[in-house]
């Protein structure tokens, strides 16, 4: 059976042990074999993934038509002042002036800073934060997301803890408080917080069996805390997680750990169920998939047992078969996957906490709302597009006034600043309306 995270490894004499390891007990002597630029971090982030600039990838719209833009009015200007040059002189200097004035770009060029800014700032507003415009125009192309399982779908707060078997007396829970107070495993610190407060005891005796459990003494009682082997289950096996307890050598029950999964995970999921491919990647065990597949919708990819050079080559191999993808995820070991997808998400209970190579944060009280976040990015495009469509229905019309000799130079002096100002007041009027259908 593979081990969850959280679980304990025991190791022998000669074994190798990786940094970012946490000794739970005993005392052990280590040789340091490999310098720090050969560590495992230290490979995962040399990988070509992090030298990669995401920004040279987006192709801006408004790029690809101004580089013309330039070329193409001088030509207006110049073919419509000669012509004008063989019929009135004065009315050529005035219709070659007013080409150059009404047909300036500003509107133009004012519409995708002005439409992505907006929603940049609305969006921080509502605690997604996004690295750069870019990555607006990144979301509005996903086809794929993948998500991580680990303090990503799941929820850092305290698990759901239930007890099941025989009650415990007052003495055996405070000698369990006292026991545990001992111990640095995840779920001894998790159960430890979830229990009464009780005077701390001088312990008779204390030892940690890594990996299994732990045995304490009180006067004349024995506490084993654990595993189903080390204290001796006489129950069928718990579906999830359990720490079981045994007195005196009488088996009392178990405390089995639901896992918590983050607000509203399961509508989010049926809001991408159309039109996203849907991954769920842990380096965890298959011990929930029960569960997640009760809740998710029956097309979503898992893969357990993930390294962290198994997520980003797993978004690599997305990106070969054409998805653009998003990856939520959150940690060191997610790096890798957040630098290689189009647009890497960290779920943070806490923004201001460090991030690597994520392109945008999400504060975990809006993980319900990504899909909602996208949708609006999907919007902003649309919104610059029919700027820029207004933009150039400005230009033609303004343009053949200016050709024919029906504007003056002064008359359009006055619409060209009028034109930018209305794409600006457009932009921002749509942005907001967009950001108003993000839930809080």
């Amino acid at each position: 059976m593979s081990l969850s995270e959280a679980e304990a490894v025991p190791k022998n004499p000669g074994e190798k042990i990786f940094a970012g390891g946490k000794q739970m007990d005993g005392v052990i002597e280590m040789e340091v074999l490999k310098s720090v630029s050969q560590s495992y971090l230290t490979k995962l982030w040399s990988n070509d993934v992090f030298y990669t600039n995401k920004e040279l990838k987006v192709t801006r719209l408004i790029d690809q038509i101004s580089q013309y833009f330039t070329v193409i009015l001088l030509l207006i200007a110049f073919t419509a002042g000669g012509f004008w040059m063989f019929i009135n002189v004065a009315v050529a200097i005035n219709v070659f002036t007013a080409v150059l004035i009404i047909a300036c770009p500003c509107a133009l060029a004012m519409s995708t800073p002005f439409t992505l800014g907006n929603i940049l700032r609305i969006f921080g507003n509502k605690k997604f934060y996004l690295k750069n415009a870019g990555v607006v125009e990144q979301l509005a192309k996903a086809n794929a997301v993948v998500f991580d399982k680990i303090s990503t779908i799941t929820s850092n707060r305290k698990s759901k803890i239930y007890y099941e078997g025989i009650e415990l007396t007052v003495e055996e829970e405070a000698l369990l408080k006292n026991t545990l107070r001992g111990s640095n495993h995840p779920l001894s610190r998790t159960l430890y917080s979830m229990l009464a407060e009780y005077d701390i005891v001088p312990l008779n005796g204390y030892t940690e069996t890594i990996g299994k459990g732990m045995e304490a003494s009180h006067n004349q009682n024995v506490l084993k805390v654990g595993s189903a082997e080390f204290v001796g289950n006489i129950l069928a096996p718990a579906r999830g997680t359990s720490v079981h307890i045994s007195s005196n050598n009488e088996y009392k029950g178990r405390y089995i750990f639901n896992t918590e999964y983050r607000e509203g995970l399961a509508n989010l999921f049926k809001d991408f169920e159309d039109n996203y491919h849907l991954s769920i990647l842990s380096g965890d065990n298959e011990g929930e998939k029960a569960k997640l597949s009760s809740l998710l919708p029956d097309r979503t990819e898992f893969h357990f047992n993930q390294k962290p050079e198994d997520k980003l080559d797993y978004i690599k191999s997305l990106q070969e078969k054409g998805f653009t993808t998003i990856m939520v995820g959150d940690g060191l070991n997610d790096a890798g996957a957040l630098a290689q997808s189009n647009v890497g998400i960290a779920v943070s209970e806490n923004v201001n906490v460090f991030s690597p190579a994520c392109d945008a944060i999400l504060d975990a009280s809006q993980f319900k709302n990504l899909h909602h976040f996208i949708t609006a990015s999907k919007a902003s495009i649309k919104v610059i597009k029919i700027s820029i469509v207004l933009s150039f229905l400005y230009n033609f019309i303004g343009l053949y006034f200016a050709v024919t000799g029906q504007l003056s130079p002064i008359i359009a002096a006055i619409l060209m600043p009028l034109s930018s100002i209305s794409i600006i007041v457009f932009a921002t009027l749509c942005t907001n309306f967009i950001g108003r259908k993000i839930r809080s």
